[in-house]
């Protein structure tokens, strides 16, 4: 086989595997600080037992993408070594900050997160939840700003040619500030936020099901319900402004995204369909002028296709793929939109716990954001083909010269069999602490409420 199709296969996957992790532990962590500063603001005991609990799920997902996410480091340095001399001086600043400023901050507080309930007070205990919360946040803030120059590059000139061609940097702040970074650090980390909440109303409403644990379950399902609710409004206002940027700056990309093969006003937008890339044709039910818009505010705007923007088939992305892997993203998207709006509508009759098909629905709903956070994240890599660095370098060019196509296989099969492993061992683990559930012991925390940093063993009442 083609060492470049597996070395992007190989790639694809151990990042997507990876993905699985951190935007847990980013959602989990805003939730975190919310639940321990609600224990802190009203001195209610289950919101103690809640944080106590979350932690642990929390510390499980971290500890799984940490372990996942070094693999990639090094498939840079041994699949791409074109690629990492061209935006080593770029991707490496980028990363060297996440390191730096981000992992070690909550890198260093975690330990006082997992293992300091007892042995710190309250007050400081929720300064260093915070820590790590801000620490995922700002891990997630330098991965999307490397990710997002290679989207949108800026603040860098090249040096050099042909094969001894690299990007260096010469505005620091042009390239953190690109034009896609905000937008989809913005939209990425909402998807975490949904990530994280989703996890805990399906806990909650699996214990409703069970009969178990109800008000620990009823007050997951309504915080975790409230943040789910909240951030899947705020993905579509901010999935709107990131493809408003794509539009502008990647308008092959938009083009994929749509289907659309010819520059045409009154472009529509399709809710589902099937391209047809031999014969450049999108079939499916479209919403006449509705992408012109949303894109330019106005229906009879003109839209270009992807013969204007990429003339040559070669410069453009599989299009059916990154058609689909779009809308996929964007039907879940609306999907847990209108889940939620129904639980709320059941919380606010008070029929939630007697609705079994809700709750059945709540509890598969965690599987909602993994889709549509590994949908989007797809379609935004592939929709960039056939650049990795897009109007710089092609994917194809980034290659390390010495690697065969046994090798990456080789690889594969092994990376393969190991995150196997590790993902069996995640879900005995996370279904051990879900089975088990909260502890009664939790509703009695130790140190005492309101001294401050300091606090010893004496229990709170």
């Amino acid at each position: 086989m083609d060492v470049l199709l597996l070395s992007r296969l190989q790639f694809a996957l151990t990042i997507a595997f990876h993905y699985l992790f951190p935007p847990l532990s980013i959602g989990l962590g805003l939730l975190l600080v919310i639940n321990e500063g609600l224990w802190l603001w009203t001195k209610k005991p289950l919101y103690h037992q809640m944080a106590r609990f979350w932690t642990k799920v929390f510390a499980l997902t971290f500890a799984l993408g940490v372990a996942t996410g070094i693999v990639m480091e090094f498939e840079f340095g041994t699949n791409w070594a074109t690629y990492s001399r061209y935006v080593g001086d770029v991707f490496g600043s980028a990363l060297a900050a996440e390191g730096i400023f981000a992992f070690f901050l909550e890198s260093g507080f975690l330990a006082i997160l997992l293992f300091g309930w007892d042995k710190v007070g309250p007050k400081l205990h929720f300064f260093a939840t915070c820590m790590v919360a801000f620490g995922a946040h700002f891990s997630a803030v330098w991965i999307i700003v490397a990710n997002s120059w290679m989207q949108t590059p800026a603040g860098y000139h090249i040096v050099g040619e042909g094969l001894k061609a690299r990007a260096e940097i010469t505005d620091f702040w042009a390239m953190v500030f690109n034009p896609s970074s905000l937008d989809r650090l913005a939209h990425t980390v909402i998807g975490c936020w949904q990530a994280g909440a989703w996890l805990m109303v399906s806990v909650g409403a699996w214990y409703l099901l069970k009969r178990r644990h109800r008000d620990f379950a009823v007050a997951s399902v309504k915080l975790g319900l409230a943040v789910a609710a909240v951030a899947a409004l705020l993905s579509l206002a901010t999935g709107h402004e990131s493809a408003a940027g794509v539009a502008k700056h990647q308008p092959t990309k938009l083009a994929a995204f749509e289907g659309q093969y010819e520059t045409t006003a009154r472009a529509p937008l399709y809710l589902v369909g099937w391209v047809d890339e031999k014969t450049e044709t999108t079939r499916g039910v479209a919403i006449p002028g509705m992408l012109s818009w949303l894109v330019h505010g106005e229906a009879e705007a003109v839209v270009p296709g992807l013969r204007e923007t990429a003339p040559a088939k070669a410069d453009r992305p599989p299009v059916n793929f990154t058609f689909q892997l779009y809308h996929i993203m964007v039907a879940v998207g609306f999907a847990l939109i209108g889940v939620a709006a129904w639980a709320g509508w059941a919380l606010w009759r008070g029929t939630l716990e007697n609705s079994r098909v809700l709750l059945g629905c709540l509890t598969l709903a965690v599987l909602g954001p993994q889709i549509a956070n590994q949908a989007g994240w797809w379609a935004a890599e592939v929709g960039r083909q056939p650049w990795i660095v897009y109007k710089l370098l092609r994917t194809s060019e980034a290659l390390s010269a010495v690697v065969s196509a046994n090798q990456v296989v080789a690889s594969m099969v092994m990376f393969g069999v190991v995150y196997l492993l590790l993902f069996a061992v995640f879900v005995f683990l996370l279904n051990e602490k879900i089975q088990h559930g909260p502890d009664d012991t939790d509703l009695h925390p130790s140190g005492k409420l309101g001294l401050g940093f300091g606090g010893g063993k004496g229990g709170a009442k």
